[in-house]
């Protein structure tokens, strides 16, 4: 488990999934960077930004778990449950980038990207990655 610690700024509101409060996204946003975690995990990478008592976070996880967004199964030691994301991390992305499109860049996705890059540098397997996607879009233009 050698991943990124997780800051406020990794997180967007709460309509990166329809009627997520930002909580909740918050901690969906910790089990797909994790894959899977105990709720005393999630309350420790959550308390920099959002700092909750241990039964905030389980009651924020059993709400994901009645929205069936998340599941839970018996943990190796003790009473702790593991949480696992039902869904993959992507379909939300691709909500939180469009509605930022929309929002914040007024409909403008190469103004998101220049952002972006001016920003973040990218290493070279980036770039390559990069310019590789920007190979696929082109030919399904085509």
């Amino acid at each position: 488990m050698g991943k990124k610690k997780i800051s406020k700024s990794d997180i967007v509101g709460s309509s990166a999934i329809p009627g997520l409060p930002d909580a909740e996204m918050e901690v969906m946003a910790c089990l797909w960077q994790y894959g899977e975690a105990p709720a005393k995990k999630i309350q420790g990478l959550m308390k920099e930004f959002r700092p909750l008592a241990h039964c905030s976070v389980l009651t924020l996880l059993k709400r994901l778990e009645t929205r069936e967004l998340v599941t839970k199964e018996k943990g190796p030691v003790g009473k702790a449950f593991i949480f696992k994301p039902i869904h993959k991390p992507d379909p939300a992305y691709r909500l939180i980038v469009k509605d930022l499109i929309k929002r914040v860049f007024r409909g403008n996705s190469l103004a998101l990207v220049s952002s972006l890059f001016e920003t973040q540098k990218l290493k070279k397997e980036e770039l390559k990655e990069l310019q590789e996607l920007l190979n696929r879009l082109k030919k399904k233009q085509k």
